[in-house]
């Protein structure tokens, strides 16, 4: 077997880092014939490339240079819209991200009205197994609410909560910290419906006050101050790759045994970007 070139890289993944399609609907096109590399077609996915000097080709179209890949972690402010730009004129990541080289992106969303840890990037490929709904990918919040909830409150949060007809996946929730008149809770959940902690609390009869994403996967918000952003360093790179390719190895082991300890029946959800 051939031995990797420096400078070399698979066709699919060329393809797909360069937002052209995802993996496995590169591999089809390439399959399919659709896919030259300097004026000949190419049909295995694996084929090696050298992206600097190869002229690549889908369906006539020549695919652009791919720009270096950047990962950023961004403290999104509360009242920041969590897209590169806003018809209405609000405030965005956008402005916050503007002047990075390779126009990194938000990897999903965060509310409205939260704060936290947003991971930017460029990498389509990753982006795009991050939000599948099938991998579940771990995030986790503190919450401020008001007033001291019963312990059952988390109970209901670990076990699901109906919205809209449909039963949140199993979460876990923690006491933090306790306040004069609050107490501060820590959510984990595996999934992200829109507003989702905000909704699962309210529909227990609890106020949120604050909502803070601390972490996603293996990458930790930290001490960022809130409207910061920094580059990921490598040992967080390697770790969120090697998370990522667990996740794709897994191909929704998780998502089954989640589903499994729902109830029977229920609906599951299929959007996972949000919080």
């Amino acid at each position: 077997m051939k031995n990797p070139q420096e400078g070399e890289e698979r066709l699919n993944r060329f393809l797909a880092r360069a937002g052209v399609a995802s993996r496995r609907e590169a591999d089809r096109l390439i399959l399919e014939g659709q896919v030259t590399v300097n004026g000949a077609v190419v049909r295995e996915p694996g084929a090696r490339i050298r992206p600097e000097t190869d002229a690549v080709k889908v369906s006539g179209k020549r695919v652009g240079r791919v720009p270096p890949r950047v990962y950023v972690i961004l403290n999104k402010p509360k009242g920041v819209v969590s897209t590169m730009n806003d018809p209405q004129g609000r405030p965005c990541v956008g402005d916050l991200l503007r002047g990075i080289p390779g126009r990194p992106v938000p990897a999903g969303r965060l509310d409205f009205d939260a704060e936290g840890l947003l991971l930017c990037t460029n990498d389509g490929e990753m982006v795009n197994l991050l939000l599948h709904p099938r991998y579940h990918v771990r995030k986790v919040y503190l919450v401020k609410v008001k007033g001291v909830p019963d312990p059952s409150v988390l109970e209901r949060i670990a076990s699901g909560v109906v919205l809209d007809g449909r039963r949140t996946l199993p979460a876990q929730a923690f006491f933090h910290k306790r306040g004069r008149s609050n107490m501060w809770l820590r959510i984990v959940l595996y999934e992200g419906r829109k507003h989702q902690v905000k909704r699962m609390l309210e529909a227990c009869g609890v106020k949120v006050l604050k909502l803070t994403r601390v972490a996603m996967g293996p990458l930790r918000l930290g001490d960022l101050p809130v409207g910061s952003w920094r580059r990921l360093r490598p040992d967080e790179l390697a770790a969120l790759r090697a998370y990522v390719a667990d996740l794709d190895k897994q191909k929704g082991a998780l998502h089954n045994r989640l589903k499994i300890r729902t109830r029977r029946g229920v609906e599951q959800p299929g959007s996972s970007s949000g919080s």
